[in-house]
């Protein structure tokens, strides 16, 4: 998905370059214009303003240079260094967490009330857990009402355990006695959630100083909420003075026009943004790539992301078979339903096609994606007989009828999709000459396992 926050921002950068990509040869004045323009969308999206002016003058006075405006394309070589300052800007390359040498690992989560810090410890579990990891939560924040049940529902969504002893037992106790129930049960990532409030006070502070002190955490993770812009940054600023923070995680960023707190926490803390949150699911936590959210809101696409996804999605035994029945021409309805199957575990078409190089977000968020389509293919195929689904030339007009009954759509639909499929195989078949699966006939590194 690509963050709301970012939309606004982003087609305005792109549209600040369009005028420099249109021109031969650029003076110093279309550099400053151009600039200008940079600046006011970066400070409309709550960047900071000290590190929007530092970003501007970089950029600036690279961009100036007789190399650039001497360049053959130089309006591409400005967007080239726009590109390397917002990577720079948001932490060069991606931080992954660390782990200790001796398990438990523990992460002490921190963060203020309302910013997602339940939700996204449970998220951040089970992307652990999927990692091979045996996590347990732990539940410290003893004083909000119903945070332990809700901490133990977001541990049931997901699968964890949880560590709870009550709200009479000293949050720095509960810390302590978690490690040993972890030794014991053999849970070798623990996750401490903590208690927030609605501002920073000393007697947070000294608590969450306790509990670290108990515990000795790998990683101080802290929670901001995107839609609170500045106020995040300054959040962040105060708790790694107080605490040492390791790495940030930004929640909502699906929910608010501002991307200030992700483009603006790493100059202003030094310290790391490493998740992003963009929905309610499990899947909408992701590892924040500060390359890849660079090139999207440069409207590069992220391609990276894209394949990544792919390869959760598609199983390898699976892609195989794909290619064989490909080149063979035996791929079957049957196939062509797993397929799709397949792409719907990958997310929103929409998101998907944003991920691409080239494409208009601004005009993405206008498109008429009908998703409905798709499932009204499935319909149709999963009312046909096994046999029919290998053998669509057997359908005359009485098979034709009991589908279109069964899948609650039209005889049209049917005829139409199987006008189409006949195509694709068509393309296909085309295809296995190389170019779909490259001259040694493998899906190789960056190709997509999909029709």
């Amino acid at each position: 998905m690509f963050p709301i926050a970012f939309e606004n921002l982003g087609e305005k950068l792109q549209n600040a370059f369009k005028k420099l990509r249109g021109k031969g040869k650029l003076s110093e004045k279309d550099v400053k214009e151009a600039m200008r323009e940079v600046r006011l969308a970066l400070l409309e999206a709550d960047v900071n303003f000290r590190v929007v002016k530092d970003f501007v003058s970089g950029v600036t006075e690279k961009a100036v240079g007789h190399d650039v405006l001497e360049s053959l394309n130089p309006g591409q070589q400005v967007v080239k260094l726009v590109h390397e300052h917002l990577i720079e800007l948001m932490g060069a390359a991606q931080s992954q967490l660390t782990f200790a040498s001796k398990p438990p690992t523990v992460y002490m989560v921190v963060g203020l009330q309302g910013a997602g810090k339940t939700t996204s410890i449970g998220k951040l579990a089970g992307i652990l857990r999927k990692q091979g990891k045996q996590p347990l939560l732990v539940a410290c924040d003893i004083y909000r009402p119903a945070a332990i049940k809700q901490l133990q529902i977001v541990g049931n969504t997901y699968n964890i355990p949880v560590f709870e002893m009550g709200d009479k037992v000293s949050p720095v106790t509960i810390a302590e006695k978690s490690l040993e129930h972890a030794a014991a049960n053999g849970h070798d990532v623990v996750l401490v959630d903590t208690a927030g409030r609605l501002h920073i006070d000393d007697e947070l502070m000294d608590e969450l100083s306790q509990i670290r002190q108990k515990v000795t955490p790998q990683e101080i993770l802290l929670v901001v909420d995107a839609m609170t812009g500045q106020d995040a940054v300054n959040v962040a600023k105060t708790f790694d003075e107080k605490l040492g923070l390791d790495g940030i995680i930004v929640t909502k960023l699906d929910s608010d026009t501002r991307g200030g707190a992700v483009l603006s926490v790493k100059a202003v803390t030094g310290k790391p943004v490493k998740y992003v949150g963009l929905g309610e699911k499990l899947e909408d936590m992701e590892p924040f790539h500060p390359d890849r959210m660079a090139s999207r809101i440069l409207g590069m696409g992220d391609v990276l992301s894209l394949i990544d996804k792919a390869q959760q999605a598609f199983d390898d035994k699976q892609a195989l078979e794909l290619e064989q029945k490909i080149r063979s021409n035996s791929f079957t309805l049957e196939d062509f339903l797993t397929q799709m199957q397949q792409l719907k575990k990958m997310g929103n078409i929409k998101d998907l096609l944003g991920m691409m190089p080239g494409v208009n977000q601004a005009a993405l968020a206008d498109a008429n994606v009908d998703e409905k389509a798709m499932a009204h293919t499935e319909a149709i195929i999963q009312s046909m007989t096994r046999a029919e689904r290998h053998d669509p030339d057997t359908l005359n007009g009485s098979r034709k009828r009991r589908i279109a009954a069964g899948s609650g759509r039209s005889i049209q639909e049917i005829n139409r999709l199987l006008k189409q499929f006949e195509e694709m195989r068509k393309m296909m078949k085309s295809f296995t000459g190389g170019g779909l699966f490259g001259k040694k006939g493998k899906f190789g590194k960056g190709k997509l396992p999909f029709f």
